[in-house]
């Protein structure tokens, strides 16, 4: 028996999973498939039961559909130059005072600064 394949996409894993279904393969068998030969962290046998439903129903698409919900505005390159200047200005900067200014939220300000390369806690 090969190893798993060690490098794969989603795509690719729900490409199988389409043509085993196609092919009239039964989900739990898709789902052992799956994890025989990319591993166990590839696709759930739920997720596996997921899409061989989307795909009963007609779905032909392999890509995920847009999701509703509100998009995150706040982190975008201007906010971020924000927050990066007020850093500079005042290196002790609490998180609630760079948000309570910009107004942004909090976690916002976290995300930009911890994503930040070169922004980390130095300790005493």
């Amino acid at each position: 028996m090969a190893p798993p394949i060690a490098v794969w996409s989603k795509l690719e894993i729900r490409a199988v999973v389409r043509f085993l279904f196609a092919k009239g393969t039964k989900c739990s068998l898709i789902c052992r498939k799956i994890v025989e030969n990319y591993g166990e962290h590839a696709m759930s046998m739920t997720q596996v039961y997921q899409w061989c439903s989307w795909f009963k129903d007609g779905r032909t698409s392999l890509q995920e559909e847009p999701r509703s919900g509100r998009p995150n505005t706040a982190n975008n390159d201007w906010n971020t130059a924000r927050v990066d200047e007020l850093i500079k200005v005042d290196r002790r900067v609490k998180p609630k005072e760079i948000s309570l200014k910009l107004d942004i939220p909090k976690t916002n300000v976290y995300e930009i600064v911890h994503d930040k390369p070169g922004y980390r806690k130095v300790s005493a």
